[in-house]
C-alpha cells in the first residue's frame, strides 16, 4: 500500500508528474521543492475577501476566495474553486487541488493536496499528502517529525523501513476519513476510504476501507435532577 497509485487516483490532480519514477508515495514530497521550481507560473486570479498577505511566488486558480487574515507565503500553488479561510497559514512549498478547502487557523507546510480536500478548521499538515476527498476533522494534527533522531520510518514486512526522510506526516489515501483531535504520528500511511475515529493517537498504517476506533467509554457515576 505504499505506491502512489495504491492510494492516490493521479487522474486528480493536475500534478501527477511530481509522483514520476516515485516507487514509495512519500517520495514526492523529495521532489516537491524542485517540482515547483519548475512548474510554478506566479498569477492571482482569485477573489479576496479583506486583507490577505500573498506572496511573489504563488498561484492562485479562477473561483477561488481568499479571506481576510490568511498569509501564503509561497511557493504555493492553489488551484480552482477553492476556498482559504480566515488566518489560514500556507508556507513554503504548498499544492493545492481544486475545489480544497483550507479551513480557519490551519497550517500546511511541504504538503499536497488532491482535489477535493478538506480541512476546515484548526490543522496542521506538514510533509503530508492528502488524497481526493480526503476530510480532516476538526483539530487533527499530522505530525511530522519525530521525538527522537533519525529518519522517520513505516513498518514494512515486519521490519522498519527508512523512508529517508527527517520529516514525515502523513500520507492520506482518497476518501480517508480522520475524526476530530486526532493526531497522525510521523509517518502514518491510511488507506482509500479508511476512517480514524475521533482523538485517537494513532501510529503506522491502517488497510483501505478500514476503521481504526477507540476502546474510551462512558461512565454515569449518578443522577440528578433539575430544580424547576
Amino acid at each position: 500500500m505504499f505506491k502512489p497509485t495504491d492510494l492516490f487516483d493521479l487522474s486528480q490532480t493536475e500534478h501527477a508528474t511530481l509522483f514520476d519514477g516515485c516507487e514509495y508515495a512519500w517520495d514526492a514530497l523529495k521532489q516537491l521543492t524542485d517540482y515547483l521550481q519548475v512548474h510554478l507560473k506566479p498569477a492571482l486570479n482569485n477573489r479576496c475577501e479583506g486583507v490577505a498577505f500573498i506572496g511573489k511566488n504563488v498561484f492562485i486558480g479562477a473561483g477561488t476566495v481568499v479571506e481576510d487574515g490568511v498569509m501564503i507565503k509561497g511557493p504555493a500553488i492553489v488551484g480552482r474553486n477553492c476556498q482559504i479561510r480566515h488566518n489560514a497559514y500556507l508556507r513554503e512549498n504548498v499544492i493545492i487541488g481544486d475545489g480544497c478547502v483550507v479551513g480557519n487557523s490551519c497550517e500546511l507546510k511541504q504538503a499536497v493536496l488532491f482535489n477535493g480536500c478538506q480541512m476546515p478548521h484548526f490543522n496542521y499538515v506538514g510533509d503530508s499528502i492528502l488524497g481526493h476527498q480526503a476530510h480532516l476533522g476538526a483539530g487533527v494534527i499530522l505530525s511530522n517529525v519525530k521525538s527522537l533522531p533519525g529518519n522517520v520510518t513505516v513498518e514494512m514486512n515486519g521490519q522498519p523501513f527508512d523512508t529517508g526522510l527527517r520529516k514525515l506526516g502523513a500520507l492520506l489515501g482518497d476518501r480517508a476519513e480522520i475524526g476530530c483531535n486526532t493526531v497522525l504520528n510521523p509517518g502514518s500511511i491510511i488507506g482509500r476510504g479508511a476512517v480514524v475515529y475521533p482523538s485517537i493517537n494513532w501510529r503506522g498504517s491502517l488497510p483501505a476501507n478500514t476503521i481504526a476506533k477507540n476502546k474510551a467509554s462512558s461512565e454515569v457515576v449518578m443522577q440528578w435532577a433539575r430544580k424547576s
